[in-house]
């Protein structure tokens, strides 16, 4: 039991990496029903961000500039990472989708690949094509509940990320914006005829699932300190899958598809070879859709793409 409970802490926190990535592909899909394939860049990109602000941040630190303990140099990078990325998010919005809107939904999906190579190569040519280390922002601490041990680390990135999942469903559900999102994803057509504006709901959605993203790069490299430049690619498929499982328009069934992934990932290695990984967990989620074609909770009008 002891070995489990200390997977399931494992499994937690590869989790909330997933269900923090896969928000953003579900809001996107939900509300203008199309697969921002760029999405897991943005997510390299807002790691890559919070490393660069993070290096600054300790190195004013260090220098005297300012007198900062590690836990906000951390709240600073998550901050700032995310306001940057959400621009970034609402420029891909505007320069690839929005001209792209009415066109068929195979060239929006195209467009998005090909934004991501972009974000990718902009990476290489910035950085090169070495790995960088992000910063050690706070030390850790280790701790023994009845034989399992976890960290201050994994209990920090697990809750940051339910509290912004349970942010943004309360956003969803209660704010005028959150309601406008909504109408948008169950009437598309209809929506912009009572005054509400495609562009603006476009731009935030674009901007809160980036802003999500970079806060997941962040909590990888405090997690896993090594950043890739192709370290997106891998993520950004698996979210996919986990905002596809959840079902349309449903953040709820995006958030708990991203933490069944990362829980079947972590348990099937814990009892399989580790090569046989991603054979077993997309076994297993195929044979899902099988029975739940339309996701945890989707409904089946979300079937019915605009190609």
């Amino acid at each position: 039991m002891t070995f489990f409970f200390q997977n399931l802490v494992n499994a937690l926190q590869w989790g909330s990496f997933y269900a923090l990535i896969a928000l953003g592909y579900a809001m996107v899909y939900s509300i203008l029903m199309l697969f921002n394939f760029a999405h897991g860049d943005i997510f390299m990109v807002g790691a890559y961000i919070g490393f660069g602000i993070a290096t600054l941040l300790v190195a004013m630190a260090k220098m005297g500039a300012v007198a900062a303990p590690g836990w906000l140099i951390l709240a600073l990078t998550i901050i700032i990472s995310m306001f940057l990325t959400s621009f970034l998010g609402m420029l891909v919005e505007r320069v690839g989708y929005r001209p792209l809107r009415e066109a068929p939904r195979a060239s929006a999906a195209i467009t998005g690949l090909m934004i991501g190579i972009i974000l990718e190569t902009a990476n290489l040519m910035l950085l090169g094509a070495q790995r960088v280390r992000f910063p050690r922002l706070i030390e850790s601490a280790t701790y023994n509940v009845g034989g399992v041990f976890v960290t201050n680390k994994k209990i920090m990135i697990v809750l940051v990320s339910i509290s912004l999942m349970v942010a943004l469903h309360q956003f969803v559900k209660r704010s005028k914006w959150g309601m406008a999102m909504r109408a948008m994803a169950f009437d598309y057509a209809v929506v912009p005829l009572m005054g509400v504006s495609i562009n603006k709901v476009a731009r935030l959605t674009f901007a809160i699932g980036s802003a999500l993203a970079a806060v997941a790069g962040i909590l990888f490299g405090i997690a896993y300190p090594v950043l890739d430049p192709y370290m997106g690619i891998v993520f950004g498929w698996k979210a996919f899958v986990a905002a596809i499982l959840g079902g349309r328009g449903s953040i709820m069934g995006a958030a708990l598809a991203g933490f069944l992934l990362g829980f079947i990932e972590i348990f099937v290695a814990m009892i399989f070879p580790s090569t046989l990984r991603d054979l077993i967990a997309y076994s297993i989620i195929l044979l899902i859709l099988v029975f739940r074609p339309h996701g945890f909770f989707g409904e089946s009008y979300s079937a019915r793409l605009r190609l």
